[in-house]
């Protein structure tokens, strides 16, 4: 697929559906924030969520659907979270010493722990509500595309790793994404939760158990000669691509 002068991997090309789809919930339940926060209206925005089943349903099962295709193997997902699954994992050649990246891991958890836990203290304080809360779900889901296609601050800032494929915490993103939603007790929330907790210990218990599966210098599938994506490349096109706009616009 190509964009522009820029070409796109069969990955990158779904990340971008995914970016989409995933922008267009976040400004559909911001409509009906907004909508239910006009004067005209008396309903509190969680219940007149509630009363637009169809909307809810379609999140739920989006989500849910690509959860449940995470605990299984296979060929539509990047290799950055199928790297877990034994079928992924070829011996290194020429094996070398892997990463110490637990400093780094921790880091990583403990920013998101920090900023999830002062926006729950905000929401404690009534300084926001439950329509918050859900739609920094949403905008988060729609950040996790971002960090995948332009740019990761966990990748630039905590863990310095080279790409996606290689990240170490590529399975999180669930748990992430969904954190804010253990405030709001409904089956809607929790069991997303529920489920991205889940997807987050199967991936660190195979990252306890199978170690050499995550890193390139024990997993062959992991090196750049064997990359099917191209998402470090298809980043560069771009960065290439947006500094000659820019050169272009500014004569």
């Amino acid at each position: 697929m190509k964009i522009g002068n820029v070409i796109l991997s069969r990955i990158s090309a779904l990340h971008y559906v995914k970016l989409v789809g995933r922008s267009a919930l976040f400004l559909l339940v911001l409509g009906c924030y907004i909508y239910d926060r006009l004067p005209s209206t008396e309903t509190a925005f969680v219940d007149g969520f509630l009363r637009r089943p169809l909307i809810l349903l379609t999140i739920w099962l989006v989500f849910a659907f690509e959860m449940f295709l995470r605990f299984f193997p296979d060929q539509v997902e990047s290799m950055g979270c199928q790297k877990q699954f034994s079928c992924n994992y070829r011996a290194a050649v020429e094996p070398r010493p892997r990463p110490s990246d637990g400093g780094a891991t921790l880091a990583a958890a403990a920013s998101w722990l920090a900023l999830n836990g002062t926006i729950g203290a905000l929401y404690f304080l009534h300084v926001i509500d439950r329509s918050i809360l859900i739609l920094v779900s949403l905008a988060y889901s729609v950040c996790d595309m971002v960090c995948i296609l332009f740019f990761c601050p966990f990748q630039t800032w905590f863990l310095k790793n080279k790409c996606c494929v290689t990240c170490r915490i590529y399975n999180w993103d669930y748990a992430m994404m969904f954190t804010p939603l253990i405030f709001i007790p409904s089956w809607f929330t929790w069991s997303l939760l529920a489920l991205a907790l889940l997807l987050l210990a199967k991936w660190e218990y195979n990252h306890a158990r199978h170690g050499e599966y995550f890193y390139e210098e024990t997993n062959d599938t992991l090196r750049c000669q064997n990359c099917q994506e191209h998402l470090c490349s298809h980043k560069k096109q771009l960065i290439s691509f947006h500094r000659k706009l820019r050169q272009k616009l500014l004569g």
